[in-house]
């Protein structure tokens, strides 16, 4: 998993567990209103009727809304190519990628290595990933890791990643961009630092490859 991934878990469970809460609740009161054998005056069922609005349409709507932003803002700050701060730990690895009908180009800048479908990441390192399109809109995702992010012909969004365990991960377009959409898949391996500099080593300079099987 990545930060960024956990992060926007950890929102979901608390939009779900507000919602069964708030769902639960509304219930209860549906039960007790139809349960109820009071008679009201027509000035009593307006003012009550005033303050369901109130409280229904206004309060716990804009509740709901401030809670979604004070957890969910922060969240997003974990995709965010924020600049690096002294004993932050190594500098973020930049890797380029383009999205093409339908496959995936990730190009190391620095290494000058590029792979096709493939995305190798080193553990406890934050990797910046430029991400723009060759053709038409697809979306970057890699749900283990982090949130989506739009390629967009001519344009380069820059998206955060920062693998914190081994293994291998399966990222994929989220965007329809044709035909032979659900096929547009790429393989990302986190890999330990030191595993991850020695392939790197290897494949400086080498040509484009298939993915590793």
């Amino acid at each position: 998993m990545g930060r960024s991934a956990d992060a926007i878990a950890l929102v979901w469970w608390w939009m779900l567990g507000i919602s069964v809460v708030v769902l639960t609740g509304v219930l209860v009161l549906w039960l007790l209103a139809m349960r109820s054998r009071r008679d009201h005056t027509p000035q009593q069922a307006q003012r009550a009727a005033r303050w369901w609005l109130i409280g229904g349409g206004v309060l716990l709507p804009g509740a709901a809304i401030l809670a979604l932003m004070f957890f969910g803002a922060p969240a997003g700050t974990h995709q965010l190519p924020l600049a690096r701060s002294a004993g932050e730990g190594p500098q973020a690895l930049e890797v380029r990628v383009t999205g093409n009908r339908f496959w995936w180009e990730m190009h190391y800048t620095e290494a000058g290595v590029r792979l096709r479908n493939e995305l190798r990441l080193p553990v406890g390192r934050a990797v910046d990933v430029h991400v723009t399109s060759a053709d038409v809109i697809h979306s970057f995702w890699i749900p283990r890791l982090a949130g989506k992010l739009d390629a967009l012909p001519g344009r380069v969004q820059v998206l955060r990643l920062h693998p914190e365990q081994a293994g291998r991960f399966l990222g994929q377009c989220a965007e329809y961009c044709g035909v032979e959409h659900p096929f547009m898949k790429f393989e990302v391996y986190a890999m330990e630092p030191q595993a991850f500099d020695e392939w790197l080593a290897q494949r400086r300079g080498a040509a484009m490859q298939e993915p590793a099987r």
